[in-house]
């Protein structure tokens, strides 16, 4: 009988110790959500407790890369920022070894077994995205120093949407709405001043207008701050198509799909949702400085007061303050800031507009588009404000027929198919699908360091990153 109770406790044993290792191995591949802190196993997409899709954190949860370990021992080999890359492919062409950099999606990424590091990739890079370096597989992301809940290094600051890393549609709602979401819980049991607002939130695009409905879903006070006209972040969006491959959960909406990926699809559903809840915002009205104060709240002075909030959400974008033409039609859904996917705009009749290195990157970018016609309008005689390397390529646009130089010229109409210039005292007319205005502006950076937000590099799977382009 003795002999039997030890066989069963060894056999007890044996499959204690089984069962541990597996469960060892497992937690090896799995993380915790951070919002709910359930267990994620590898290759999960949604976190089965409280449903967030884990790609709303992959940036925010990526290894830091300090300045010391940006380069590594290793083989040296050509690196792509994901948040320069536009997408344009001219890189692919330009690389002799075959397969050494693809695209993937609208994102170049480099085979480090087979790229030899001669650099023609960076040569051909028309927005400066590439460089050699000896890292491992993942894109380097300059971004804002954020927790996991999409705070700042600035307590009481949250930063949501395209300024935090990626301009996704999805990833922008799913952010603005966890943000105030998080700022609605803490703030429970902190009692506000006489005047003082619980959330300010800078910017009426989706991650704003989302962290506004679950604000006012929730009955916390809050007021949007917008410095144009009513979601002008989504009309002057910088992609000609928004893909929803999933729908994505709005605050009092429910599940937004939209199937015909158009920016009017997605206006009309913000602005009847604006309607129906009447949500509080204040436009034309740009936060210029924000305050520290004692109590732990935050002082926004805006060019038409200022406005007192223990909380600040931002999510006014990344390209900050493009300035304007200041012309009829610019509102049109056609006129466009900036770019980050031009193959977008392949086949079209494309205008830039200026003079400077944003300018002729964008054109000498989009002329290698197929079937792509690539005016390119300034009102100066020449470029000497651009970068040597930027009026080279463009030299050679011009010399092949693939970008038309419209000098002295400045944008008088935009029209639905066409755009009107002025051009040695004489009206020019050219039939027109886009028009990118690329003359310079305000760039969020200084109004971020001016607040005392930190930036930090992070490392983010290519993988993840690749995959996050297709959608």
């Amino acid at each position: 009988m003795s002999t039997l109770w030890i066989a069963a406790g060894l056999i007890v044993l044996t499959l204690w110790f089984v069962a541990r290792h597996l469960h060892a191995q497992g937690s090896a591949d799995a993380n915790s959500c951070p919002r709910c802190g359930k267990e994620i196993l590898a290759g999960q997409r949604r976190c089965t407790g409280c449903g967030v899709p884990m790609q709303v954190y992959e940036i925010v949860t990526a290894e830091i890369i300090n300045a010391a370990d940006k380069e590594q021992d290793g083989v040296l080999h050509a690196m792509v920022r994901a948040d320069v890359c536009v997408g344009c492919g001219a890189c692919v062409p330009a690389c002799p070894v075959a397969g050494a950099i693809r695209m993937e999606g609208k994102l170049a990424v480099v085979e480090k077994s087979l790229c030899v590091a001669h650099g023609k990739c960076i040569e051909a890079c028309p927005v400066g995205g590439i460089s050699l370096g000896t890292g491992d597989a993942v894109h380097r992301m300059e971004v804002p120093h954020l927790g996991a809940n999409f705070e700042s290094n600035i307590p009481g600051i949250y930063i949501v949407g395209e300024l935090g890393g990626r301009g996704l549609i999805k990833n922008a709602v799913n952010e603005g709405r966890l943000a105030a979401e998080d700022i609605a819980e803490e703030l429970k049991s902190i009692q506000l001043k006489a005047g003082e607002t619980a959330l300010a939130i800078v910017g009426s695009g989706p991650a704003g207008l989302s962290a506004a409905l679950e604000a006012h879903r929730r009955g916390l006070d809050y007021m949007v701050l917008e410095q144009g006209e009513l979601v002008d972040t989504i009309r002057k969006y910088p992609r000609k198509k928004l893909l929803l491959a999933e729908p994505v959960h709005v605050p009092l909406f429910g599940e937004l799909w939209i199937a015909d990926g158009s920016k009017e699809a997605l206006l009309a559903v913000w602005e009847q949702t604006i309607k129906t809840h009447g949500l509080k915002i204040r436009t034309n009205e740009r936060v210029e400085r924000v305050e520290k104060l004692r109590n732990g709240g935050f002082e926004l002075h805006t060019a038409k007061g200022r406005l007192l909030a223990r909380r600040i959400i931002l999510a006014m974008g990344r390209r900050g303050t493009p300035r304007k033409l200041g012309v009829p039609g610019e509102e049109s859904a056609k006129v466009f800031y900036d770019i980050v996917e031009m193959e977008a705009f392949a086949g079209d009749r494309v205008l830039v507009v200026g003079g400077g290195d944003s300018a002729l990157e964008s054109a000498i970018g989009l002329a290698r588009q197929p079937n792509t016609t690539v005016h390119l309008s300034y009102r100066r005689d020449n470029f000497d404000r651009a970068k040597e390397r930027n009026r080279e390529k463009l030299e050679a646009a011009v010399s092949s027929g693939t970008i038309q130089l419209l000098l002295e010229s400045q944008v008088r109409e935009i029209r639905p198919q066409s755009v009107l210039l002025e051009q040695a005292g004489r009206e020019l007319e050219i039939p027109n699908d886009t028009v990118i205005v690329r003359v310079g502006g305000e760039p969020p950076k200084r109004f971020l360091d001016e607040i005392g937000i930190q930036t930090v590099v992070r490392g983010v799977r290519i993988e993840a990153e690749a995959e996050a382009t297709h959608q």
